[in-house]
């Protein structure tokens, strides 16, 4: 029987390693099947001691992940965003939870959802063909997974503007040199090598690593709580707005948003 209660997600434990693979073509969106499907997956992971680190990556060559899929926002229902916006702070957040090491093996687009829960892994490894992005606001949205707050405290408020507010979009080369990932890898092998880097934190004491993360993550709480919680609050208060409907269904159109400003 497998842990996963969603074949979007698909999962095999190596040792004490689980690799986990967004599998929801042709983007590896996020819905409201595949994020309470990743919380209740970390959920069982940390129930299971012989279970010291986890991959997440994306299934075939071009993404990771895309982030949230669109449709489900494209009739501007204030109660479906705040569905998806509780959906992706309890799977990101108990993601950032999880007991052991996370890791994140970036093996393509990475984009608005897709970076966050990237973001929600301890370590990042990318390969040298990925791009990264938190372009919300070019469809009237902004990223309500921790975007905000965790990219600032990774990369620092100026490149963090850069790519909210700007909407610029980065190389893996530019994401390791401003702190947004740790490893740059060649096309094909990032999934190889965040598993030989998970396979190492086999070699420490799991309840030593545990308690390490713990403490690693206190200052970073006490700050990051409050942030969490008003972006939902902000993301769905956006579905108030003509922007919103126009940046969304644009978007959907394959087409340039005018913006009202209202």
């Amino acid at each position: 029987m497998s842990l996963s209660n969603t074949e979007k997600l698909k999962v095999e434990i190596v040792g004490h390693v689980a690799k986990i693979t967004v599998d929801n073509p042709a983007a590896n969106t996020w819905d409201t099947e595949s994020l309470p499907g990743l919380a209740d997956l970390v959920e069982k992971l940390n129930a299971d001691k012989n279970i010291y680190a986890l991959v997440i990556t994306g299934a075939g060559e071009k993404f990771f992940s895309a982030g949230a899929d669109l449709k489900i926002f494209a009739d501007g229902d204030p109660e479906a965003a705040g569905i998806m916006a509780a959906d992706f702070g309890k799977a990101f957040e108990t993601l950032a939870d999880f007991r052991g090491v996370s890791i994140a093996a970036i093996n393509g687009f990475a984009m608005g959802g897709g970076l966050e829960v990237a973001m929600a892994c301890d370590i990042r490894i990318a390969e040298e063909q990925a791009q990264m992005a938190l372009p919300e606001a070019k469809v009237g949205l902004l990223p309500c997974a921790g975007g905000t707050q965790r990219l600032t405290q990774l990369v620092g408020e100026g490149w963090a503007k850069r790519m909210i507010l700007c909407g610029e979009r980065i190389k893996a080369a530019k994401a390791e040199q401003i702190g947004l990932v740790e490893e740059v890898v060649a096309t094909g092998t990032a999934l190889e090598s965040a598993m030989a880097l998970a396979e190492q934190v086999g070699e420490q004491s799991p309840i030593s690593v545990s308690a390490c993360k713990k403490l690693i993550h206190t200052a970073r709480d006490v700050c990051i709580a409050q942030g969490l919680a008003d972006e939902r609050t902000e993301f769905v208060d956006l579905f108030s707005t003509e922007d919103q409907r126009e940046g969304v269904n644009a978007f959907l159109e394959k087409r340039k948003p005018e913006w009202k400003n209202a």
